[in-house]
């Protein structure tokens, strides 16, 4: 796990380097300092030589400049290095995604990709900055305080020893407790995301249905018990402090005590147990600064854990070793498909499904709610493989396509299409990035789209904003047509993406689509008949399965499901003139 993190240091190599030397040398002056300071009194102030206390005074005097000079450059370098980590941490986990494939996405929910990205990373940072510092730091303190203290008087410094060990276990011990605790309260931040996330986008439903109440009780509730388990761990991590004091300040009174009783036999001299009790407290700093990274690797390790889920995560869409580039037609064939959104489904979603759909033609596919007509179209473009079967376009298997290629041949229309914030510009060019202003003119008026943007004051360069919220639904879905026409696509699939238009706009579209695209494949999902009555073929769809294939009138005759849903909306129609 480690390893796979620290692929993101990169860059910053060299300053994740400098930052504990630096910090090393910095400890290296502040252990001298107190020898200094024995020898200034036992050498200095004792024998009363002025000129041997001015020496050592400006030798100590320079011995902390330089520990500040060298500590202000770890600092700066651990600032530099762990911010740099973040940054490529958060670029690496984020590119991941964007390669993942739906299948992949839907083991992950948006708030919980979006916690790894923030909260996870920061905590992760924040380790990182105290690893390649504070963990330098304190070892090397607690090592060199020892070696010195020995050396000044190894029978008192015995007492350190002990406290160690006693210390070292009960750390153990919280460490052991309270992770499994953070590791479930990350998980609930997710939640907690999730809620806040639901709320905001669907804030116009909630004021409508008159349920602030409910929701926030529904927010309190995810947020006492992250409360309650955040309280809980933090209370096993609050005796860490406690015990660390405990056994430090317990040896600081053994040795002033021993080392009184040592002064007045003459065994040990004051500028020794002065420097002794600098030791002891450079040691209590050192075991401080070492709970300190003992407390943020427990927070940590569950989120370093989370953001290598997501790096792990391995896409189950890639290319073959040969791919091919080029695609030759919009005639697609589907050869007894078969497909299952999880392999443990107890049944199949798409079940046999056989089709032929040659270039140029409209296709037209109608089914219930559950028939699986968007699962049927999702498969051309490759953002789900065919369980069982094969799928050809233009006479080859969508597998051995690049799939880059194979998506930029294919533009989707979802009726759930998604506008980012930018002018209309912005959002049209996500279909051609290089679309002169000619070209958004000329799809939007097959789209049926150039008539209501003509009408707002800055026509095309009309900021939308995030998601589309300024703009109504049928004009989203005319906006996101054009978008797609800008690709200039040999399949174009308009999945129920006509569904907030009126009927007119709708069969203006349609007309534009046959005069103007006639050698586009154009696949029409629709609730409504009228949609796809004029269609070269007309598929119905029912529990997965092919229920039957040709054209509106043959369908009328022979097909039961498309008889009735014809019929009754033919009648609802006639009714309501």
């Amino acid at each position: 796990m480690i390893r796979k993190l620290l692929r993101s240091v990169r860059e910053y190599k060299k300053d994740s380097i400098l930052a504990p030397v630096f910090v090393s040398l910095e400890v290296v002056m502040e252990v001298v300092i107190p020898i200094l300071m024995a020898f200034l009194i036992d050498k200095g102030i004792d024998k009363g030589d002025m000129s041997y206390i001015v020496n050592m005074g400006i030798l100590v005097l320079l011995s902390s400049l330089v520990s500040l000079a060298f500590g202000a450059l770890s600092g700066k370098h651990a600032a530099y290095a762990s911010a740099g980590f973040a940054k490529n941490l958060r670029r690496d986990m984020f590119y991941r995604v964007q390669k993942y494939s739906f299948s992949n996405i839907d083991k992950f929910s948006t708030a919980s990709i979006v916690t790894r990205l923030t909260t996870d990373v920061t905590n992760v940072q924040n380790a990182y900055q105290m690893a390649i510092r504070v963990a330098v730091r304190g070892p090397i303190m607690l090592l060199f305080s020892l070696v010195m203290s020995f050396m000044v008087n190894p029978n008192l410094s015995i007492a350190f020893l002990v406290a160690i060990p006693v210390l070292g276990g009960g750390l153990f011990f919280i460490m052991t407790h309270a992770h499994p605790i953070f590791e479930r309260v990350f998980k609930k931040y997710d939640k907690l995301n999730n809620v806040v996330q639901e709320n905001l986008h669907g804030i116009r439903v909630v004021k409508s249905f008159v349920r602030e109440d409910h929701e926030i009780d529904k927010f309190k509730g995810v947020s006492k018990d992250i409360y309650n388990d955040f309280s809980m761990a933090e209370k096993m991590l609050a005796f860490n402090t406690p015990l660390m004091q405990f056994c430090m300040y317990g040896c600081m009174l053994l040795i002033s005590w021993f080392g009184a009783k040592l002064i007045v036999g003459d065994t040990m001299t004051t500028g020794e147990l002065m420097s002794l009790v600098s030791y002891s407290t450079q040691i209590l700093m050192s075991l401080m600064m070492l709970s300190m990274i003992f407390v943020m690797i427990v927070i940590s390790r569950a989120s370093c854990e989370r953001i290598v889920e997501i790096l792990d995560e391995e896409s189950d869409l890639t290319n073959g070793d040969n791919p091919i580039y080029d695609v030759k037609d919009g005639s697609i064939s589907f050869k007894n498909v078969c497909f299952d959104y999880s392999k443990k489904a107890d049944r199949h979603c798409l079940d046999d499904v056989s089709l032929d759909i040659p270039s140029g033609a409209t296709v037209g596919i109608i089914g219930g709610t559950g028939s699986s007509k968007s699962s049927l179209v999702q498969l051309i473009p490759r953002l789900y493989d065919v369980t069982e079967g094969s799928l050809q376009v233009g006479g080859v298997d969508v597998k051995d396509y690049d799939i880059e290629t194979l998506r930029n041949e294919v533009a989707m229309v979802l009726q759930k299409n998604v506008l980012f914030s930018g002018t209309i510009k912005d959002n049209l060019r996500w279909g051609n990035e290089n679309a002169t202003d000619e070209d958004m003119v000329r799809v939007c008026k097959l789209a049926q789209a150039d008539s209501f943007i003509s009408q707002f004051p800055d026509g095309y360069d009309t900021f939308i904003e995030q998601g589309g919220s300024n703009v109504s639904g049928g004009q989203k879905q005319r906006l996101c047509i054009a978008r797609a026409l800008l690709k200039k696509p040999k399949i174009l699939i308009l999945d129920d993406s006509t569904s907030a238009v009126d009927t007119a706009t709708d069969a203006l579209i349609r007309r534009a689509f046959r005069e103007e695209i006639p050698d586009t494949t154009k696949l029409i999902v629709a609730q409504r008949i009228s949609s796809i009555q004029d269609a070269d073929i007309i598929v119905v769809l029912d529990d997965g399965k092919i229920d039957g294939v040709g054209t509106h009138e043959q369908l009328v005759k022979s097909n039961k499901i498309y008889k009735e849903v014809y019929e009754s909306q033919t009648r609802g129609g006639e009714e309501d003139a």
